[in-house]
């Protein structure tokens, strides 16, 4: 196909998707052996299985013990969208977006909700909104990690600690490799098939106690989709923080979360999932470094993501063409990598300048990270290669 060198080494694993992510190392199966199967959700043992993922998740974070958390319907998605119709409204909101998910809960809180109140902050991919012109004081609601920019937020030295307002942190790509700053944060929501590797479609909700005094204090003006009530009779609702879900659950995805957050454990708990994460970062930077056609996505390296990481092709040869054509020569490397089994969904989201995005997360090894990239390498330059001998 080409003459450029093919790499020898194959990684292990070849998912490399953001979501659902790679499975934890040494999974199979047989972990999903003690799955409820044919047996109701409701059921006492239903129940504490799913205490038991609120639970362990509350422990492995180092979540405050008056946090409440539930497990609720669909996915991160429904959890930040539960978030923002439960408890907006009661004051000013500044929404941040700079990435395809950010700039949807804008579009929520200005379209949707139509809170006349708001003030979006935005971001071209690859940067970030100025977080001093925040206002905390007033209601917040902004993505910690920006899964299709690979765009993170530094810190939460932004918030203040006696702010007024609610911060609405949805955190999916970020929670449980990110550090968290707990007392910053109001709400913060994710899901499953993220940094652990669990399947869709389910979310979690956290709640501060200053969240729920919102919810106990204020009355939504719009018409409440019984998915998204979390207050009965003006007070919480508290069964879902119970392992009472709202709707019924997928024990099998129950008992697969379960595993991952064992697994978490094992190796030593957040630290350990830090610490896997930034390595897989570091990879990647490392080989940034060495490579002429790539550089990240991301502007400033005090805001580049350890999740979802991002890197664009800054060829010459690649940056003169259209970016049709540079999504096609992107989308036919990919193609190479997965005919090969070498690596699957390396491309960035459809609505992302062309580039490639690797899930750096714990479950991921660093090992096949390297691997990844270096037959990444090899594929570009293959199209490349073949490209140019289509015109000449």
């Amino acid at each position: 196909m080409t003459s450029i060198a093919r790499p020898s080494t194959k990684p292990v694993n070849p998912c490399f998707s953001s979501g659902p992510c790679a499975k934890r190392p040494g999974w199979s199966f047989t972990a999903l052996q003690g799955a409820l199967l044919g047996r109701s959700h409701r059921a006492g043992i239903g129940i504490k299985k799913v205490q038991e993922v609120i639970d362990r998740s509350k422990a492995i974070l180092g979540m405050p013990k008056d946090y409440r958390l539930a497990l609720v319907p669909a996915s991160d998605t429904g959890a930040i969208e539960m978030a923002m119709w439960s408890l907006l409204g009661a004051r000013g909101v500044d929404v941040l977006g700079w990435e395809v998910f950010g700039k949807m809960w804008i579009l929520d809180v200005v379209k949707q909700l139509k809170i006349k109140d708001a003030r979006p902050f935005e971001a071209p991919f690859g940067s970030i909104p100025d977080l001093s012109k925040v206002d905390t004081d007033r209601d917040v609601v902004f993505t910690w990690n920006g899964t299709t920019s690979g765009v993170k937020v530094p810190n939460g030295d932004w918030i203040k600690s006696d702010r007024k307002g609610l911060t609405l942190c949805d955190a999916t790509s970020a929670v449980f490799a990110m550090e968290l700053p707990w007392d910053k944060l109001d709400v913060v929501t994710w899901s499953w098939q993220k940094v652990l590797g669990g399947e869709a479609a389910h979310g979690m909700l956290a709640l501060s106690p200053r969240a729920v005094e919102r919810l106990e204090s204020y009355i939504p003006p719009w018409p409440m989709p019984k998915i998204f009530r979390i207050t009965k009779e003006g007070k919480l609702f508290a069964e879902p923080f119970e392992g009472k879900t709202i709707n019924t659950p997928s024990m099998l995805c129950i008992e697969d979360q379960i595993d991952a957050l064992k697994w978490a454990e094992s190796i030593g708990g957040l630290p350990a999932l830090l610490k896997r994460s930034r390595a897989n970062l570091k990879a990647v930077e490392d080989w940034v470094e060495k490579t002429d056609w790539a550089e990240f996505l991301p502007e400033r390296a005090d805001i580049r993501s350890n999740t979802a990481i991002c890197f664009k092709v800054v060829d010459p040869w690649f940056t003169a063409k259209d970016r049709e054509t540079q999504l096609k020569i992107i989308k036919d490397s990919e193609k190479i990598l997965d005919k090969e089994g070498i690596a699957y969904e390396v491309a960035n989201h459809r609505d992302s300048p062309a580039s490639y995005r690797l899930w750096g997360g714990a479950t991921v090894e660093t090992a096949d990270i390297k691997s990844c990239l270096e037959w990444i390498n090899w594929a570009y330059l293959s199209v490349k290669s073949q490209e140019q001998a289509k015109a000449a």
